[in-house]
């Protein structure tokens, strides 16, 4: 992709890893290079889960405060949608994502985690929304994402404070679906993406009409489901799953992804 951010695949699971050393800043580069990763991925049809991760020790810090130095209301709001629109990228992906969270993982960082389908955290990890702090707000779907995922109540709470979150915490709230030890953890989430990555093409149907429900009343999201439920009709997966279940019972089949 680029020399701050490479992706490797292998196995039917890319993994995307941000370079930016010394803290992975979020900058606008490593924007635009996270935003080709994720539809490169995207498009192709080998890759049927991801893993992101900034290496072994650290997830990523946040945006690049030096970039805010002189910004007007106007540019500020473009960085926004700039952050935005890499993160959208991550997130409507159709493989399923994980992200292997060692170290920081705060402001920006925070949110490109938020917005893979599942965070799994290294036992020094840090969470943290600290944009107050600095006199501003998350700026890249953090007072979205976090509601979501774990309350509005509580999402405010870390929100308004800036606080730290911590591993504990996170798994405790949802923010993250496990805690590995630091060195264990790039392997648990790829061992997590591998494991969805042997799923059937029904995955990607399953999580379009969650993503795709989000916004909507219950009966347009249902609406929607019906349309991807018959979408999975449409597969081998499909006819394989029931004709391996008609003949050995559930759990038995082996996909294909296709």
């Amino acid at each position: 992709m680029g020399d701050l951010v490479r992706v490797e695949t292998g196995g039917g699971v890319a993994t995307i890893r941000i370079d930016r050393p010394k803290m992975n800043a979020i900058n606008a580069p490593v924007l635009a290079e996270l935003t080709e990763a994720a539809n490169t991925i995207a498009a192709d049809g080998d890759v049927r889960a991801a893993v992101v991760w900034g290496g072994p020790k650290i997830f990523a810090a946040g945006a690049d405060i030096g970039g805010f130095d002189g910004l007007d209301p106007a540019g500020a709001a473009a960085l926004s949608r700039q952050v935005n629109d890499a993160f959208l990228a991550i997130e409507n992906m159709p493989q399923i994502t994980v992200s292997a969270v060692n170290g920081y993982a705060l402001g920006g960082g925070m949110e490109l985690a938020m917005a893979t389908d599942f965070r799994v955290a290294a036992a020094d990890a840090t969470f943290g929304q600290p944009e107050i702090l600095l006199g501003i707000i998350p700026g890249g779907g953090g007072t979205q994402r976090l509601p979501r995922l774990v309350g509005i109540t509580k999402a405010k709470e870390i929100i308004y404070t800036g606080r730290n979150v911590y591993p504990e915490e996170a798994l405790a709230i949802g923010l993250v679906s496990a805690i590995h030890p630091a060195e264990g953890t790039y392997d648990a989430a790829v061992e997590m993406a591998a494991g969805y990555a042997a799923g059937p093409a029904a995955l990607r149907m399953a999580k379009q009409a969650v993503m795709d429900g989000l916004p909507l009343s219950l009966a347009d999201a249902v609406a929607r489901e019906a349309e991807h439920f018959g979408d999975c009709f449409t597969t081998d997966d499909t006819r394989i799953g029931v004709a391996s279940f008609l003949e050995k019972g559930p759990g038995k089949a082996t996909f294909t992804g296709h």
